[in-house]
């Protein structure tokens, strides 16, 4: 690559990593560059580019990525998203909770108990840092 190609790899990625923390938090664990090739082009395409995309803000974008979370039935990916939401502020817990009830009439009751236990393990671990 040329050097204004490799500045423009780098940009992405520094524009992804920076995205990528802002999603999941500054202690997210992120690998250094070149370390992981899947990794360099998460963060470069998922969140350079699609993630700070201008016409949706991160908590539209979150809300998105929970309702397919909850259709794929990723649990656990989707916990730590009512976490962040609650820790930025994008949700109170209220609004987890509502955002559940009607993730529920689209995913069905059979797997709600599991959307809804990890709901309110995240509201619970708000409540108590908060505490």
């Amino acid at each position: 690559m040329s050097d204004s190609e490799d500045q423009i790899v780098d940009e992405r990625r520094a524009r992804g990593l920076a995205m990528y923390r802002r999603v999941y938090g500054d202690d997210a664990f992120a690998f250094e560059a070149g370390q992981v090739e899947f990794f360099d082009q998460m963060l470069s395409n998922l969140f350079g580019d699609v993630w700070s995309r201008p016409a949706l803000g991160v908590d539209q974008r979150r809300l998105l990525v929970m309702g397919v979370l909850a259709a794929q039935y990723r649990y656990d990916t989707l916990g730590i998203q009512f976490q962040r939401a609650l820790a930025t502020g994008e949700l109170n817990e209220e609004q987890v909770r509502e955002t559940v009830m009607q993730l529920i009439a689209y995913v069905g009751y059979p797997s709600s108990s599991d959307l809804y236990r990890v709901s309110e393990a995240a509201i619970a671990a708000h409540s108590k840092s908060n505490s």
